[in-house]
């Protein structure tokens, strides 16, 4: 019989009660469409010739001619034979023999395509009842393959690949890993999670390297799922020119939050640069090169305690100063907590936290470890603790209400002990008048009081009241047009304050590196901490621009200026709140999509009208070039250490041809005439993997470690994972 576009299942034809049990058990079945179906009853099969398609549970199955053997219950399929699997994949073959279901069998000739791109070729794959599958002489790539170029840029070759679903195994017996057709690495035996699966245990893609200090490094981590919510990963690292370093890196996870941990040690006398020991000198003037423990840690934890409280723990430690950056281990000052430590300093913390709708409060622990040359730790204070909450009443159209309160108790081996407290309120509302013009009046209030100890002038305790009211008022321009539409809006703000605020008995902890900028310029108070405060009379006026052009353009700027009735000694030059007027200061953006933004923040002396900061910064995607680059100047005026600080950092690649790039990085410290860092190199990028080889110099120089020169290499394979050096100097 010929002519069949939609036959019936397989088991139907051999007999009527089976289709009346298949019915009754409601068993998938397999739907067979072909341009001719012949039943072969003396041989007791079904033969389907022609754009033959059979289909089981969503798992189709083309081919040119298909036999379907009613005793075995066994399909023969020859000639184009596609499979496709509910998820994507996609199985060829010269000739298959599979079961009725479309799954057990064996294939000649077969190759498969996956979701993620990677494409298995074999001579000959086979499938078992139990779930295994087994490929001989396979070779596996993620790169596209061209038929007048069969070379891959890389391919995992193996004598025999199995599958296994009952422990989500891959495993490769005579694997060679080869990269443009030539052989290097071969594996006797090698095995691997499927992608798909859960965690699972095994060794993880190697680090290693080149480094001035280190020499030759090998890294090899190994990752141990121990449970479905709690792993280790392993990492020992042996070094040329140093001795090895083990590392561990801890994760779990409770039913209330999570729990992460980073540690290392090692044995070791400090070295330098060059990775030569730097051994201190004993009374007779002789080296003392003593082996000790260094090691480091970095761990963060964050739990609920109920719905609306949580709390939490954040630890920066490290032996030596220099531990971090003489091994390339990241990860330092990393937001750990409710708190981020500043460059060189460690910070230790543990915290709780509360918010709702209306309410907040948080309560912090903190310690400080300095790691420059010139800090002494005794110096730095040990907060015990730090509090904070805040309560907000909504009255409608009569404003919002802010009550807060705040303390703080400061403990250090060498300087000032404090202790504050203080209670404050907020109040604003806003209203539109006739003509469009905003008004946004305000009205705040703050006690503090300080207990001190070991101040140069004898004194045992401050209080201040202090309070401010005035208003804000803006006046929106908005003209909109065919191709741009303009927005402008000037902007002044009026404050009355209590005058002397600042007593100079107050130690000033929270706010020694305070900036006034466009951030703060219609604030009514312009200081952001506690131990300052903007008192006396003062005004801000401002513009702000911005044009938004139909096709996406966005430009914004933003400019002003801020007097004050009186001099306040208690602000430096650096903070812009010294003597009766601040400087000009600013910002301008621009979005021009992926071909340019930029975005740059200025401060212009109030009387010379130099430029005292500027911070100027780009990213472009145009043609070949993808980069960033970011200009930055702080005149001497305003610079704790009175010199100019300034310097520039780039960062990008040139494509040079198809497949080839021109990487570079460079940030330079302009008035130091040096570069912190330098790279540039090449790169090799297609469609399954990316090759760098980049030569780095660094200038930099800290104690024992100077400047040093390291040719960085690093690839990653598709689907495979990413190999070599990490950020090594």
């Amino acid at each position: 019989m010929s002519g069949w576009k939609r036959y019936a299942v397989f088991a139907a034809i051999a007999a009527q009660p089976v289709i009346a049990q298949a019915q009754e058990t409601a068993e998938p079945q397999v739907v067979l469409d072909a341009d001719s179906i012949l039943v072969d009853d003396v041989n007791n099969q079904i033969i389907a010739e022609g754009n033959v398609e059979a289909e089981y549970e969503g798992r189709v199955m083309r081919a040119d001619r298909l036999i379907y053997n009613r005793t075995t219950n066994r399909v023969r399929a020859t000639g184009n034979i596609v499979i496709i699997d509910p998820d994507g994949t996609e199985r060829f073959a010269d000739e298959i023999e599979t079961d009725a279901n479309l799954a057990d069998g064996y294939a000649i000739g077969f190759s498969m395509r996956m979701p993620d791109g990677g494409v298995a070729v074999a001579q000959a794959a086979a499938h078992a009842p139990d779930g295994v599958n087994a490929l001989d002489r396979i070779v596996y790539t993620s790169c596209e393959l061209c038929e007048e170029d069969s070379t891959p840029t890389w391919a995992l070759r193996a004598r025999r690949a199995v599958v296994n679903p009952n422990n989500n195994m891959m495993s490769y017996r005579d694997a060679v890993l080869e990269i443009g057709g030539i052989p290097v690495v071969y594996l006797p035996y090698f095995a691997h999670p499927d992608p798909e699966s859960e965690r699972r245990s095994g060794f993880l893609a190697p680090d290693f390297g080149t480094s001035s200090k280190l020499g030759l490094f090998y890294q090899q981590p190994y990752y141990w799922a121990i449970s479905p919510y709690q792993d280790l990963t392993i990492s020992p690292q042996v070094n040329g020119n140093v001795n090895p370093l083990l590392e561990f890196n801890y994760r779990k996870r409770f039913w209330s939050g999570q729990f992460n941990a980073d540690f290392s040690f090692t044995n070791e006398t400090d070295f330098d640069s060059d990775g030569e020991p730097v051994c201190p000198l004993d009374e007779n003037g002789l080296e003392l090169c003593e082996e000790e423990w260094r090691s480091h840690l970095f761990a963060d934890g964050r739990f609920n305690i109920t719905r609306n409280w949580n709390w939490g723990f954040g630890v920066e430690e490290m032996t030596d100063d220099l531990y971090s950056r003489r091994y390339d281990i990241s990860g330092e000052n990393d937001e750990r907590g409710l708190y981020v430590g500043q460059p060189l300093r460690l910070l230790n913390q543990i915290y709780t936290q509360g918010q709702a709708q209306n309410w907040y409060a948080d309560a912090t622990l903190l310690s400080i470890q300095g790691q420059r040359a010139s800090d002494n730790d005794d110096t730095f204070p040990t907060t015990t603790p730090i509090i904070f909450s805040e309560r907000l009443f909504d009255f409608g159209d009569n404003g919002l209400l802010s009550v807060n309160a705040s303390s703080t108790l400061l403990n250090r081996e060498i300087g000032v002990d404090s202790g504050r407290v203080s209670v404050g309120a907020d109040w604003a509302t806003s209203r539109v008048l006739p003509g469009g013009v905003l008004i946004r009046p305000f009205a705040e209030t703050r006690v503090d009081y300080y207990e001190l100890d070991d101040t140069p002038d004898g004194e045992t305790s401050v209080d201040r009241s202090v309070a401010t009211a005035g208003a804000t008022l803006s006046y929106p321009l908005y003209r909109p047009g065919k191709s741009v539409d303009l927005i402008i809006e000037p902007t002044a703000m009026v404050a009355l304050g209590t005058k002397g605020a600042n007593d100079p008995s107050i130690p000033v902890e929270d706010s020694l590196l305070y900036e006034f900028d466009e951030s703060s310029l219609f604030d009514a108070n312009a200081v952001g901490g506690y131990d300052l405060y903007e008192g006396g009379n003062r005004a801000s006026l401002g513009l702000s621009a911005t044009a938004r052009w139909k096709n996406g353009v966005n430009i914004t700027a933003l400019g002003g200026r801020r007097w004050r009735s009186e001099d306040d000694p208690a602000f430096s030059e650096a903070s812009n709140l010294d003597g009766n007027n601040s400087d000009w200061i600013g910002s301008i953006s621009a979005d021009i999509g992926r071909t340019l933004s930029l975005e740059t923040r200025v401060r212009i002396d109030d009387e010379s009208y130099d430029i005292n900061r500027i911070d100027a910064g780009l990213r472009t995607r145009f043609w070949r070039l993808q980069g960033s680059a970011r200009y930055y100047r702080v005149a001497s005026d305003i610079t704790e250490t009175g010199i100019d600080d300034e310097g520039i950092v780039l960062q990008g690649q040139v494509k040079l041809t198809d497949q080839y790039y021109f990487v570079y990085a460079r940030n330079r410290d302009i008035t130091g005439d040096r570069d912190l860092t330098h790279d540039f190199g090449i790169a090799y990028e297609d469609d399954c993997s990316r090759f760098e080889v980049v030569f780095s110099r660094s200038e930099a120089v800290d104690r024992t470690l100077g400047p040093n020169d390291s040719l960085k290499f690093r690839f990653s394979l598709k689907t495979l994972g990413d190999f070599g050096s990490q950020d090594v100097d």
